[in-house]
């Protein structure tokens, strides 16, 4: 990956001492190469970058992405305009952006070819006229797109024809603020108040798990394989992954775990760490837009965390932490939430994109931790931020633990989590 990185950057610069006003980085067929070039260009220079996937007639790329994971992951990563070309006609490109429409924040790219080519006597033939070609303008804006274009099988006078027919259409202003939503390569998870619940499988984690512990201090990660697809298997829309352990390098660990992660059951990943070089190798090489859990707000460690997820487009997971430790009341938590998600906002971020640990805590010990994180998930509610919830701490050391975990479940999940 870092290879392809330091490549398009090799061509960026290039292209930048030969006077270029901008970049289109185009035809991809591979999300994780879209991502390459995109960081290349951005870290070799500030100008606009436009980026644009190429769907088949399945509306998925050859290696199996589709439009909105393709959007959101490109302009979370900081594209200025996200789109497709090549592959299709107008009629099919036209599907493609209706279904990115939704989800875009930035201008929608569309440059369809001049319909499906044919052999002719040996000769690749597209039967479409500049005059069909053109006419198609109204269907390509109407779905969502700003920016036309041409792809194969067009020439000027194709363009000439579609700048005549789009030069009365005004086309629809992007939504402000991102849906809650990450995706992998190939699929997408929406969050919110208002959606089913998501589950999150939390089994990647050492904490308790001797066997596990003792792979990743050797640096095996088979296991995450195994781990990430029986939690699919069991119902996880989203796969948390956790490799802190005493002594193993945890960046090298967290980079190649959320990879096997994602190879093995095609979800998105939650990247749970602490430690911020940990997190940017994992969010660097995420085929996909993230989680990045958590941040909590402590001074310092807060912005140095908020820094790394804006940087690659993640949403948070707000741990309401603070240099005391964990608060003492629901009042205290609420408080920290509100302190980190302000803050998050000057990188970027809103609220929509924050989730917040509700800290549940043992309920033999304190017996009102229940409470608390009920009374923090009702004020998430009314504020129409999202909760998440450890629901399995809740029981620990007791006996019939199913039995209180899932009635507590139906009471968080009535209460909005």
């Amino acid at each position: 990956f870092e290879d392809a990185v330091a490549v398009y950057a090799q061509q960026a610069k290039a292209l930048l001492a030969g006077g270029v006003d901008g970049f289109v980085i185009e035809t991809m067929m591979d999300l994780q190469e879209a991502r390459a070039a995109l960081i290349g260009v951005k870290e070799t220079c500030d100008y606009p970058v436009m980026v644009s996937m190429t769907f088949g007639a399945d509306g998925r790329t050859l290696n199996g992405t589709d439009p909105v994971s393709a959007l959101i992951t490109l302009q979370s990563l900081g594209a200025d305009a996200v789109g497709c070309n090549c592959s299709t006609g107008p009629q099919d490109m036209a599907k493609v952006i209706a279904a990115m429409k939704p989800y875009a924040t930035i201008p929608l790219l569309a440059k369809p070819n001049a319909g499906m080519p044919h052999l002719v006597n040996g000769v690749t033939t597209f039967d479409m006229t500049p005059e069909e070609f053109g006419s198609h303008a109204s269907l390509l804006v109407k779905s969502g797109a700003a920016i036309l274009g041409g792809c194969c099988g067009t020439a000027p006078a194709y363009i000439k024809e579609l700048k005549s027919k789009a030069i009365s259409l005004t086309a629809a202003k992007p939504g402000e603020k991102r849906k809650a939503a990450v995706c992998s390569y190939r699929e997408t998870v929406r969050i919110a108040n208002d959606l089913p619940l998501t589950i999150f499988g939390g089994k990647i984690n050492p904490s308790g798990k001797k066997e596990l512990k003792e792979n990743l201090l050797r640096g095996e990660i088979a296991s995450v394989w195994k781990m990430a697809q029986e939690q699919t298997r069991h119902g996880a829309d989203i796969i948390d992954v956790n490799v802190h352990v005493k002594g193993a390098d945890e960046e090298s660990l967290l980079r190649r775990a959320v990879l096997t992660a994602v190879k093995a059951c095609g979800k998105p990943v939650a990247i749970d760490t602490v430690d911020a070089a940990a997190a940017e190798s994992a969010l660097r090489v995420f085929p996909g837009r993230a989680v990045l859990n958590s941040v909590t707000a402590r001074d310092g460690d807060m912005d140095t965390m908020l820094a790394v997820a804006a940087r690659y487009g993640a949403m948070i997971v707000c741990m309401p932490l603070d240099e005391k430790g964990v608060p003492r009341s629901s009042s205290e938590a609420i408080e920290n939430v509100k302190k980190i998600v302000d803050h998050a906002q000057k990188y970027g971020i809103h609220p929509e994109e924050c989730l917040v640990d509700c800290l549940m805590l043992t309920t033999s010990a304190p017996p009102a931790a229940h409470q608390c994180t009920l009374e923090i998930i009702d004020w998430c509610t009314k504020h129409r931020i999202a909760s998440l919830c450890g629901i399995s701490n809740l029981s620990f050391g007791l006996d019939e633990r199913q039995w209180i975990d899932s009635t507590f479940l139906c009471m968080a999940a009535g209460r909005g989590l």
